[in-house]
Parts: structure tokens; sequence; C-alpha cells
């Protein structure tokens, strides 16, 4: 029997308008041009051209001129080279040569798409039967550079989803903190990588550093290094892998007149330069029994994928860190909403074609795997991976899958494991949840729908998911026709 899923007529839509104010560097050379060039202004004249930048641009960004500031001071050190003294300029001509170093960037142009849904920390000034919810999604702008956005709405008692109104003025966060380190932990991350520092001992680098040690610190034993460790060819290799790692641990901070919708998780360290792609997000019951939202993704730096994770409680601060492990090398990892007794428990694909399941002790060291699912039916031949974290029901773990089938269509399925030993596959859909119709087989990447996390609310299944790469739109099923059908599919 085919379980009766339904479409809403709804489309979360990529907009070209919704913009962010980044950074624009290219050479230390056309750099110190330009600041010459703003220097040999008068003042009167740097007045002129900075006036109808703050008053066209301060209707697109939230103090644009602390961001021109921000910007400044980051090639301020430049003017030593010109025997400048940044102190003995003026407030506009550093406001000036901030915005010369200003660029937007459309963190939606491209796609807005593969969501994932958690409830909201926040559900004041709800009525009976509705539920505040937080949707996360992957937008791509030019270059094809992703980041993770948030929109909000309600749930109401028919899974109706009106979003709730959205900010104009989107912001990266104001402060980020580089981590502390705890050198072990480094270390044997760094062993898992596997490269030249299996010629040239880490610890020639890590043996000068105390147990903890900052970003800071690190950077300054790179740099004695250079000019201590005898000479290899494989030297800056070692430096540029451990400063790879080490740029992964970060904090960010939202301002807290920022409405959720404005806050841009845009990509911080190099390993993630050329995108963060797919969080899935999911509210984890501690043992304790509070709740705290983690988000599994992957950094990509163009040529190499990182698995990493975030965690937040209020969606204001943000805590980055990378995962490790031998299994933490491969994309699409899940984590389960609380702890399998005692350990936390993780859905991963290990080898890009099966589904796995993991343990840790640790939220953030994965060391082994056990196999889960294969492909079994012609829909999911090609590959098998997850959909978002399981999601717990009276009757075992409901995970939403993806299969990958001919043309490579991308469709949902959905299977039914054991509370207790999630290893044990209850039941499986033999055909797909959801394919993609007719129009969602066209765009960026056509035949493709895809979720990267679900929930359940009023006794519904609640699937968010992109339609061939380009947009989203969600559908609901009724929670126990899918449990019944999962239960007799063996």
């Amino acid at each position: 029997m085919q379980v009766n899923v339904k479409r809403k007529n709804v489309k979360f839509t990529p907009d070209p308008g919704r913009v962010i104010a980044r950074f624009l560097y290219t050479t230390d050379e056309r750099a110190l041009n330009t600041i010459r060039s703003v220097l040999n202004l008068s003042e009167d004249k740097v007045s002129q051209v900075l006036s109808p930048l703050l008053r066209d641009f301060s209707l697109r960004h939230r103090n644009i001129s602390l961001v021109f500031k921000k910007h400044f001071n980051k090639v301020s050190h430049l003017l030593k080279l010109l025997d400048v003294d940044p102190d003995s300029l003026s407030t506009t001509q550093k406001a000036l040569i901030g915005a010369y170093f200003t660029m937007e960037y459309s963190i939606e142009s491209a796609a807005f798409f593969n969501p994932s849904i958690v409830e909201h920390p926040d559900q004041s000034e709800t009525g009976p039967g509705e539920k505040r919810v937080i949707l996360s999604f992957r937008a791509t702008g030019e270059g094809h550079i992703s980041s993770i956005v948030f929109r909000t709405g309600v749930l109401d008692k028919n899974n109706k989803l009106p979003l709730e109104p959205v900010g104009n003025m989107l912001e990266e966060a104001y402060h980020i903190r580089r981590h502390v380190y705890d050198k072990t932990s480094f270390k044997s991350k760094l062993d898992e990588m596997k490269e030249v520092h299996t010629l040239i001992p880490s610890d020639l680098i890590l043996d000068r550093l105390n147990e903890n040690f900052t970003y800071r610190e690190l950077m300054d034993c790179i740099n004695e290094a250079r000019n201590t460790i005898p000479p290899d060819p494989n030297k800056e290799v070692l430096f540029n892998q451990i400063r790879w790692l080490a740029s992964s641990n970060y904090e960010l901070d939202f301002s807290l007149d920022t409405n959720i919708s404005e806050r841009v998780i845009f990509p911080v360290s190099k390993n993630e330069k050329n995108g963060i792609e797919d969080a899935r997000f999911v509210r984890f019951t501690e043992d304790h029994g509070e709740g705290i939202y983690y988000a599994t993704y992957t950094a990509y730096d163009g040529s190499t994928i990182l698995p990493k994770m975030l965690k937040t409680r209020d969606f204001y601060h943000f805590k980055v860190m990378p995962l490790h492990g031998e299994i933490a090398q491969n994309k699409g990892m899940a984590l389960f909403p609380r702890k399998v007794n005692g350990k936390y428990a993780m859905l991963c694909r290990l080898d890009g074609f099966n589904n796995y399941i993991a343990y840790s002790d640790e939220i953030n060291i994965w060391r082994q795997a056990k196999l889960l699912q294969k492909p079994k039916y012609p829909w999911e031949f090609i590959q098998i991976g997850n959909g978002g974290s399981p999601i717990e029901t009276s009757e075992g773990w409901l995970v939403i899958t993806h299969g990958v089938g001919p043309m490579r269509e991308y469709t949902l399925g959905a299977s039914l494991f054991d509370l207790e030993n999630p290893e044990k596959e209850i039941g499986r859909l033999r055909t797909p949840l959801l394919a993609p119709n007719a129009e969602e087989r066209e765009g960026y990447v056509p035949n493709v729908v895809y979720s990267c996390g679900s929930m359940i609310h009023n006794e519904e299944l609640i699937i968010p998911y992109a339609m061939s790469d380009y947009a989203a739109t969600y559908a609901t099923v009724n929670l126990r026709e899918l449990l019944n059908e999962l239960k007799n599919s063996k």
C-alpha cells in the first residue's frame, strides 16, 4: 500500500535581495593603491563620496558604518608601509577606506534548499495545537558558497505553516572567538588525517605547547618551527594542515537585536571556505532533561570535506567544532535526539553507499560503526543515506532515508528501528515515500528531493524537503498510517 503524502502548496524560494556586507580583499599592492587614492582626497571630497554610501547602504545593512570601521581595521596595518599613523586619520577617512574593502554578497541568489525543522526554544504566544518551529536552510550564492540561514513559523492544529515575518538586514556573527585546544584530542584528529605528518612528526610543534593552548600560541609555534625544523619539502604542508585543523574550532555570537531570519552562519574557517553544507539540526535531550540543539554539517574547502558539529541553546550563541574519529570522514552524519543505552548514537555513511550506525561516550569522537542498511530496492540501488536525525516514536526510531536510483533520481524513503536496539530494523518501505513530481524535477540539480530533518506534530510527520537543489517546500504524512505500513513491510 502507498502511504498518503500530502504536499503543501508552499514554496520557500531564494531571494537575491538578501545580502550581507563582506570583507573584500585581493592583493597588498592593489590595497595599497586604493588606500593611497583615498588619502590623496581632500576631507571635503571624502565626505562627498562617503555620504551617499551611508545614505544608500544604511537602508540595506544594520549599522553599515560599523562594518566600514571593522573592514578598515583589517587593512590598517598596511598604513605603516605608507608611513602613515592610522590614528592620524579622520573618522570619515577610515570609514571610506573601509567601504572600498566591503562588498555585498547575495547569500540566496543561487539556491535555498536542503531544510531541517526543529521545535523553537520559545513557545510563548502559541495557542492550543500550535508549535513554533525553526527551519534551517542551505543558502547558496555566487561561486556556490553555502551558508546556514533560518526561518521561523507556527504550525497550527492542521499543520499549516505560515512563516513569521522575515527581517531584511542580514548579519554574520558580530563576535567570532577562536577556541582553546586540548593537545591530546588535537593530535588525535591530526593523526586521522594521515598525510605528511607521518614523515615530519607533528610532535615537533605540539610538544612546544601546553596541554591547553590558543590559536595564537599555535601560530607562534609554527612560526618558530619554520626556523628550527630542518629543511624538508613536506614542512609547509604540515604547517598548513595544522592551521587548517586549528581553524575548525570557533564560537559565534549574534546581536540580540537581530531576528533569527537575519542571522547567517557564513563560512569562517579555511576548511569551509567553499561552503557549509546540509546542516542536520536536532533538538537533543540531555541526561538531566534539558534540551540543546546540535547540527552536523559538512565543511568544504574546494577539495576536502570535514564533518563538523555546531551546538546552541538559543540560536544566538553557537559553538563550532570538528568531529573526531576514524568514521568522521564522510558526509551525512545525523545525531540521535537522546542517548541510547547510555551512549551517544549517530547515523553515518562511511562508504558513500550504505547506512551505518555508531555509538560514542563523547559527542564529538566517533571511532567505530556498524553496517545498518544496504540498498535493497531499485530506487536506492546507487546509494542509501539518512534524511536527518532519527525521530523517536512509541513504535521505534523512525528514520527518513534518501535513495538514489536510475537517472540519479533522489527519493525519500522511511525505515523503523527498535528503540532499545536501533541496529534492529523493524520495517522499511518498499516504495519511495516521496519522489519528485513534474514540478519538483526542475532545478539546479534535476530529479532530486532531499531533506535534512523532520519532526512530528499533531500526529503527523512534517517533512520539509528541497526541490532539485533550488527551492524547498514541505509535506505531511499521517504518523499512524506510516508506522502501520512500516510494521507490515517485512
